[in-house]
């Protein structure tokens, strides 16, 4: 993205300027934004995004080539959302979240393209699962998060990882399904457990967790 992030911001989407698209925004000539969507001060969408109708993407945000905001989806100010990711209706991203390329936030608990007649499924025949991720949590590429579920607030996804749990505040969690493996400094590196309190090797930052 920093090769992207120096051209110059002078294009609009192909399919119009959204209604709610601020002065200061930016949106690649290839990417798809709906007239519907709102797009915040500052924010950067790129090669072939695509943001539904009734999407609202706050300031300064960042979203990758092939990124896709589905309709509804609210998304927070300094998100940075890397190639390939999507963001389904029913998920919600608070302030600082990171995910990183290819990562997939779902919402369909009960996945069937039919009905059990054999008839097509439609918006009326499946619930949409809420979930959100919250503030300055960060999610490695290509991990899977299942519908309903809530990542804590400066929690750590590893990479490829699959969550079909909540994940409580500041947890480092890996693997299919995915476990905690330890907790997460706000600078992003794994704490140590030092007498009663948790302490960042590389900041020195301390904290009081419950674990």
């Amino acid at each position: 993205m920093r090769g992207a992030e120096r051209e110059r911001p002078t294009a609009r989407s192909r399919v119009g300027a959204p209604k709610k698209l601020d002065a200061a925004a930016y949106v690649h000539p290839t990417a798809e934004v709906s007239p519907d969507a709102t797009i915040g001060p500052g924010t950067r969408v790129w090669h072939q995004a695509q943001v539904r109708e009734g999407a609202v993407v706050g300031r300064e945000c960042v979203l990758g080539k092939g990124c896709y905001v589905d309709r509804g989806v609210r998304i927070g100010d300094f998100c940075k959302l890397q190639n390939g990711v999507s963001v389904f209706r029913g998920f919600e991203l608070e302030d600082g979240v990171f995910l990183g390329p290819g990562v997939m936030l779902l919402n369909d608990r009960h996945p069937r393209a039919i009905n059990p007649d054999g008839t097509p499924k439609g918006d009326a025949d499946w619930e949409v699962g809420e979930g959100i991720v919250r503030h300055g949590a960060s999610i490695g590429g290509g991990a899977v998060v299942l519908p309903g579920v809530s990542v804590g607030r400066m929690a750590l996804v590893g990479a490829g990882a699959v969550v079909t749990r909540d994940v409580p505040e500041r947890a480092v969690v890996a693997g299919n399904p995915a476990r905690i493996v330890g907790y997460a400094c706000d600078c992003g590196h794994t704490l140590e457990k030092r007498g009663t309190a948790f302490a960042c090797p590389h900041c020195g930052r301390e904290y009081q967790l419950e674990t």
